[in-house]
């Protein structure tokens, strides 16, 4: 069995952050482990505070895995701050990395600032070129950019502008796009498209996050990037079309929908 690490904050809804991580990783038969980097209060409304862990035990956690176990993959989530982010560079750097896909987290859906405005250029500087993978979705690519995307084309420019940061693989999020739900993954030289139907359905929490794990779950398989992202936005449709609601507001994808499935289970 390969062996994925997330690097990300808590989620104490249970949809997105580690616990949506976690859940994805076993859903691709992979055990999941992980560094928390920041505890959230939030539920199925919004995001309401967030406490940031100290990067001593941040470092301490990466140490404590990597000293022990072989990590097949990493994801990194949110790193609200520049000293989270320092660290985790910094001793991530003591260790030969597997694949490392990293979702830039910046804004909550509620609009919660999960990424501190002033931690941007160390995100930049010190994870992207770390990174084999980013996955930011529209808003989050016209953040580090600094320009507005509302096409396609444009989408394949800003693929290439993250590109140059350093990654050596980039996957810009389309659906925020008003009349297509398409994906672009660039790897320097090729685009590939990943188009899906625009799915209606308000239990979207952990979307992004929970794409970004399956990737990294695939990648730790040995999948190549292309087959890596195709099985995983096809495992991430299948969860927001069997979303559910469990509270007032936005409600999780399904993680387990197609082993509960084969199990014979019914959820309801």
């Amino acid at each position: 069995m390969k062996h994925c690490l997330t690097i990300a904050g808590s989620d104490s809804s249970g949809g997105a952050g580690i616990q949506g991580d976690l859940k994805t990783f076993s859903a691709h038969a992979t055990f999941g482990m992980s560094v928390i980097t920041a505890v959230t209060a939030q539920n199925t409304q919004g995001v309401f505070d967030v406490e940031d862990m100290n990067p001593s035990i941040i470092a301490n956690q990466i140490e404590a895995i990597f000293d022990d176990i072989v990590v097949h993959a990493i994801k990194i989530g949110m790193v609200s701050k520049i000293e989270t982010i320092e660290v985790i560079a910094k001793t991530l750097k003591k260790y030969s990395l597997p694949p490392l896909v990293l979702d830039p987290v910046m804004i909550s859906k509620s609009g919660y600032n999960l990424l501190k405005p002033e931690a941007k250029k160390a995100l930049i500087e010190k994870l992207f070129p770390m990174a084999t993978l980013i996955t930011p979705n529209l808003p989050e690519t016209e953040e580090i950019l600094g320009y507005k995307i509302k096409n396609l084309e444009v989408m394949k420019q800003a693929a290439k502008d993250l590109h140059s940061l350093g990654p050596d693989y980039i996957l810009v999020k389309g659906g925020h796009l008003a009349y297509t739900a398409t994906d672009i993954l660039y790897d320097g030289k090729n685009f590939y498209s990943f188009k899906q139907e625009r799915i209606k359905t308000t239990h979207t929490h952990g979307t992004g996050c929970s794409l970004s794990s399956a990737i990294t779950a695939n990648l730790a398989k040995g999948f190549p990037m292309t087959k890596a992202v195709k099985a995983a936005k096809e495992y991430i449709t299948t969860a927001i079309l069997h979303g559910f609601p469990i509270g007032k507001g936005v409600g999780p994808t399904h993680h387990f929908y197609e082993l509960y499935k084969k199990a014979g289970i019914q959820y309801e």
